[in-house]
Order: structure tokens, then C-alpha cells, then sequence
């Protein structure tokens, strides 16, 4: 349907995530890149730059509802039907009135409605606004700076497929509606069944503690162990992997097993076949399987896995090869945080299950 996908952005971190999920990238200039910038200019750059595109689809990352329908429909609007400009909008239904100085003596002056005919929601077809979502263009239109259109056209969306986060307040309700109405692509995903995690460098901060009477001591984060026991509630099989270099002993290795109460693989060789190996034990898929790692030999793990998960603080070769990167340190939170997220991925999936029995009458 699309020729390429493109991330605009003057942002490093922006930049790596939108390679790690196969985008390519278009660094704006300092000129494009104020805070006065408009949208508008920074694609006027880009067509500047990529002579080789003649059709633009603008899409705004805070629409999160947007489905590959609702493109594909209005690509059609372009190519079969000899649109210049599509947009999208949604229709809402309230009344507008004129904004008056609050010291002045004038009353407002209603701008859609007779207020003494004012008609039932059910018996008006309200109005059409822009809802943000996409703007797709033709590059003539861009060129001309959207001032000689032969052509315009809207492309109507419904109500619950409209989100549009602007202000902190939005993240809420926008959350929810992705969970009932968002896009989670074509094929199902597989249910996490089994996940595997680092003991020193996500469960631990690496650090080795040793007592008065030269005891080595570790200290393992309590919201790690509850993230822990949300797994297993979900019948999530948890199991510590340690590496042939592990710097615990296998005696502290068992009392932080213990103290976590989960399950523990103490490898006797490369790490990625000890995973193996316990994936064709355990007869799963490898997208059955979520792994958090935090060392450099951990990046073919975080490859093969379903869902994988690195700490803030692991290195840069796990952080490239990382999906979901936590805002927490190692031993303090991360694998609670990691926990949460695969949770609200398995909700989601079985939002999926329900989203075609959506009944429009009831929203």
C-alpha cells in the first residue's frame, strides 16, 4: 500500500527506535525544527529532498485509532479519483457560539443553531471537523504550498476511532480507547507462556554486598518480586537464567530464586543455547516465550523472543536490539515495569478477540 514509511525528527533516541522498527528516517534541519514549525514545512522539505515521491501520507503519532482502512480508503481518493488533498474528520454534534469580551455589554450570537428551534441530537446531522489523523497530498499540492488545489476531498472516520491526544489529561481516555478500538494487526498474536530473566543485571543492580562476617548479600527490589507474582497470577511461568559467568554463587543464587519464588536455570554453557534448550523442554514456540536480558551475548535472545525487554542501564548493543526499554534501573523496578507492559499487550490481544462484536449502537 505505502512505498516507505518515514519518521521526521531532529531526536537521536526518536531516531534509533524508528530504525529498530524498520522505518526509515528523515533528520529535519535546524530550520524545520523550531518550536514555530509547522507540519506543513517539514514535509516541504522532505518532498525537497526525495524527489522520487509523489503521493504523501501525513500522519499525526497522536491519533493512535487510525487503521490500515482508513489509508487504504483514502489513498483510493487520491489515485482512483483524482483527488489533489484528503483529509480526515469526524462528525460532531454541538452548538457554537461567539466569543464575546467578558467586560463588554454584547451578548453571544449563536453561530450553528436557532436557539429557539433547537433541534434533538438524533434530528441533526451535525458537522465536520478535522480530527488530525491524516492528511495525504499529491506532491504538486505540497509544492504549491496547498494554495492551488483542483481537487479537495474529506475522508469521514467514526467517533471511537477519533482520539486525539493533546494535554496530559487525554493518555487516560486514550489508553482505554486503543484497548477497545486500536489497531493490533492482522495476525494473532501468541500468548506469553514463559518468561525468562537475567538474575545479576535485571533482577540485581550487579552489585555484590559482603557482611561483617564476609558473607556475599544482594538485594533484590520487592516491586521486582511483585512483578514477578502478576506474571505467575496469569499462569506465566517464571524462571531465572544465570550465565556460565555468572559473579553469584550458586548457593546465593538459590536463596534469590527462593526469595523471588520463581524458578531457576543455572547455565553450564552459552547462554543462548541454554535458552534453547529449555524452549524445546518447555515444547514452546520461541513467540510463546519474553525474555528481559542485560548483556551483550543476551542480543541473538532478544531477536529470537516474542516480546523482549532490556533495564535503562543495560548496554547499547541490548539496548539496539530491544523493543520495549524500561525508564527503571536494573533491581530497582524494571522487571515490574517489564511485567506490566507484557500484561497490557495480553489485554489487548483479547480486546482483539472482541473488537468485530463492537456494536456502533452502543458506543
Amino acid at each position: 500500500m505505502c512505498g516507505s514509511v518515514w519518521v521526521s525528527t531532529d531526536h537521536d533516541e526518536i531516531e534509533r527506535v524508528a530504525k529498530v522498527w524498520g522505518a526509515k528516517v528523515h533528520r529535519r534541519s535546524p530550520e524545520v525544527s523550531k518550536d514555530s514549525s509547522s507540519s506543513l514545512e517539514t514535509i516541504q522539505e522532505f518532498i525537497r529532498l526525495r524527489p522520487e515521491v509523489d503521493i504523501v501520507c501525513h500522519i499525526q503519532a497522536t491519533s493512535p485509532c487510525l487503521h490500515p482502512h482508513h489509508i487504504r480508503e483514502a489513498l483510493q481518493m487520491i489515485t482512483e479519483q483524482g483527488c489533489d488533498y484528503v483529509f480526515s474528520v469526524v462528525r460532531r454534534h454541538q452548538f457554537r457560539w461567539e466569543e464575546v469580551n467578558e467586560k463588554g455589554s454584547k451578548n453571544p450570537t449563536p453561530l450553528n443553531i436557532d436557539v429557539a428551534h433547537r433541534p434533538r441530537r438524533q434530528d441533526w446531522c451535525g458537522e465536520l471537523y478535522e480530527n488530525g489523523s491524516f492528511y495525504f497530498y499529491m506532491r504538486k499540492a505540497l509544492e504549491n504550498g496547498l494554495e492551488q488545489l483542483d481537487k479537495i476531498a474529506y475522508y469521514e472516520m467514526l467517533p471511537e476511532h477519533s482520539v486525539d491526544i493533546d494535554v496530559d489529561i487525554d493518555w487516560p481516555v486514550a489508553e482505554q480507547r486503543v484497548l477497545r478500538f486500536g489497531y493490533f494487526g492482522q495476525e494473532e498474536k501468541a500468548a506469553i507462556r514463559l518468561f525468562l530473566c537475567n538474575v545479576s543485571g535485571c533482577l540485581t543492580n550487579c552489585q555484590i554486598y559482603t557482611s561483617v562476617s564476609g558473607e556475599d548479600l544482594v538485594a533484590v527490589n520487592a516491586r521486582d518480586v511483585a512483578g514477578i507474582q502478576m506474571l505467575q497470577r496469569e499462569d506465566i511461568e517464571v524462571i531465572l537464567i544465570s550465565s556460565v559467568n555468572e559473579p553469584l554463587s550458586r548457593g546465593l543464587l538459590e536463596k534469590v530464586s527462593q526469595q523471588a519464588g520463581c524458578g531457576l536455570r543455572i547455565g553450564e554453557q552459552q547462554k543462548g543455547l541454554e535458552v534453547e534448550r529449555l524452549v524445546r523442554e518447555k515444547n514452546l514456540r520461541w513467540d510463546e516465550v519474553a525474555f528481559m536480558g542485560s548483556e551483550a551475548e543476551d542480543v541473538d535472545i532478544l531477536s529470537q523472543v516474542g516480546l523482549n525487554g532490556v533495564p535503562c542501564d543495560a548496554p547499547v548493543a541490548d539496548l539496539i536490539a530491544a523493543k520495549y526499554i524500561c525508564q527503571r534501573p536494573a533491581g530497582h523496578g524494571a522487571i515490574r515495569e517489564f511485567a506490566e507492559y507484557i500484561l497490557t499487550l495480553e489485554k489487548k490481544s483479547t480486546a482483539q478477540v472482541h473488537q468485530n462484536r463492537i456494536d456502533r449502537a452502543h458506543f
